[in-house]
């Protein structure tokens, strides 16, 4: 759909790929325009029930592609360090606040297939994302603060929430690079695979995902999402009030005429 984001349908499983503008997949205000764009295309097609992230490549994202955000020629700023100017050039292309914020606002599932290293604009990424299954030998950091930086893309607020606020300050303030294994062992991902079974993990849970109801889906992820950011009680009752719309909807019944008839159910997302 576009030179950094391709958009492939399977099934119910919408497979997006991107590329990044530097070396390592580096991020720029364009790749974060058109995974915008990708995800309105996932939103208004009632054909899809599950976005599938992933990057071309040997690495999922080695960070900003600093030299694009601050105006400079290749090779002045670096991959891996800001040029003068990144912080306002960012902010006026749309890459502080929240720029990942389509993948986590979007009402069907994301799954991530880590394919590579997750560094920085790297990891804000994948967190943006509901589900994580990594490389075997894929990395994840935050090294922000050895440049004088504060991490951003949400990583520092969307880690905390997913592996809690003593391992999110260790990563965020040593910069520690942990490798998968790690990551599964403190929530970062929920599976490990091969390079090479990968791909095929990650889309079989999305599978796995898209056979269920779609609203259902939609409903559960807006009650974790939201709720988590609710005080018990009032989240209990956004849970019971969503649970009450869905007994409206005809997926509901045919649901339980499914079970009471030991048949897979057939949802029409309605």
């Amino acid at each position: 759909m576009s030179s950094s984001v391709s958009l492939e349908q399977r099934g119910s499983v919408a497979l997006v790929r991107f590329r990044g503008s530097g070396p390592g997949n580096a991020i720029g205000a364009g790749l974060v325009r058109e995974l915008a764009e990708a995800c309105e295309t996932i939103a208004a097609d009632a054909g899809v029930r599950v976005a599938l992230l992933t990057a071309e490549g040997q690495v999922f994202c080695s960070g900003w592609d600093w030299s694009a955000l601050a105006g400079l020629p290749a090779g002045k700023g670096g991959e891996d360090r800001p040029g003068e100017g990144w912080p306002s050039a960012a902010h006026l292309h749309g890459l502080l606040d929240d720029p990942f914020g389509c993948l986590a606002e979007l009402t069907k599932p994301v799954v991530c297939a880590v394919n590579g290293d997750a560094i920085s604009a790297g990891l804000a990424l994948a967190l943006a994302c509901d589900l994580r299954v990594a490389a075997e030998d894929a990395a994840f950091a935050l090294p922000e603060t050895a440049l004088g930086l504060l991490p951003m893309g949400g990583a520092t607020q969307r880690l905390a929430r997913l592996v809690g606020r003593g391992k999110a300050l260790e990563m965020v303030l040593t910069g520690e690079t942990i490798d998968a294994r790690e990551a599964l062992r403190v929530g970062l991902v929920g599976a490990v695979a091969p390079r090479r079974e990968l791909l095929a993990r990650a889309e079989a849970i999305a599978q796995a995902i898209a056979e269920r109801g779609p609203i259902a889906l939609q409903y559960a992820k807006e009650a974790v999402a939201r709720g988590a950011e609710m005080p018990l009680e009032q989240a209990l009752r956004f849970e019971t009030d969503l649970t009450i719309i869905l007994q409206t909807t005809e997926d509901r019944a045919e649901g339980v005429s499914a079970f009471l008839e030991k048949r897979k159910p057939e949802f029409k997302g309605r």
